[in-house]
């Protein structure tokens, strides 16, 4: 007797099967989405080692650039002059990134609104603190 054909076979078997299907369906998605994450990695990974190189070598035109805007002052003024100036600029420059920096940081740790929240809402669950009675 011939194997039944793929329409032939029964409801039951083809239910029976259905597990099988289905994990291998998961499987062979679960297989696809590591393949795709492995790729994106990569391409990740070398934007990034690009970026870096990119900036090491951006430090060293900022020291050219510095050299450079030092050597047209001195031009106009003594080439001490125009190095301590240069120096001058930059530090404010710093000063004024540290405040500005400082600055995020401390609103970037104020308590989170949500946190106290759920604290006031454990109060009143638990019936301690200042709470208003409904």
């Amino acid at each position: 007797m011939a194997e039944p054909t793929e329409d032939e076979r029964s409801l039951f078997t083809l239910i029976g099967e259905l597990p099988d299907r289905v994990s291998t369906l998961v499987r062979a998605e679960i297989d696809q989405i590591k393949a795709e994450l492995g790729y994106k990695a990569k391409h990740f990974g070398i934007g990034a080692a690009l970026f870096v190189a990119a900036a090491f070598v951006a430090i060293f035109l900022l020291g050219t650039i510095i050299a450079t805007v030092i050597i047209a002052l001195s031009l106009v003024m003594p080439l001490w002059a125009a190095a301590l100036t240069v120096c001058g600029v930059l530090t404010l420059i710093i000063a004024v990134l540290i405040a500005i920096g400082l600055a995020s940081f401390r609103r970037g740790s104020e308590p989170l609104e949500s946190i106290e929240s759920l604290k006031r809402d454990l109060d009143v669950v638990k019936g301690t603190g200042e709470y208003e009675h409904h």
